[in-house]
């Protein structure tokens, strides 16, 4: 691994977030102030090809990266907020259904987050 992409992986890891490549790149100009943009898209592109990191997409979005760790995710259909939740793992149940192996699966809900719902029953009362 090259330093950007080993950089960029442990960003990726170490976050709390589902990065963008411009905040992945914000970041890493922190330590290396010369890096350019298509340097990030680069690597992350390489990181990903290569199964180690986990691209996120996500219609009418930018595509976010995130860790490996099995979680799926709940994506708020109003401010597009994306926070990690654990399913239960259907992978024996997707098996099951048919009847053959497949490579993954990657389950996203869409739903209004509590912040939003908030916001709209305020509106609705005054």
């Amino acid at each position: 691994m090259t330093k950007y992409e080993e950089k960029i992986y442990n960003i990726i890891n170490t976050s709390t977030e589902h990065l963008t490549v411009e905040q992945i790149y914000a970041e890493l100009k922190k330590e290396y102030p010369k890096v350019v943009l298509a340097t990030v898209y680069n690597n992350v592109n390489k990181l990903w090809k290569a199964r180690l990191i986990r691209k996120v997409s996500i219609e009418n979005m930018s595509d976010r990266y995130d860790r490996i760790v099995k979680h799926d995710h709940l994506i708020c259909q109003r401010c597009s907020k994306l926070t990690d939740i654990s399913f239960e793992d259907l992978t024996a149940s997707l098996r099951e259904q048919m009847g053959e192996e497949f490579l993954s699966y990657d389950l996203k809900v869409f739903y209004i987050c509590p912040e939003c719902r908030e916001r709209e029953k305020n509106r609705k009362h005054t």
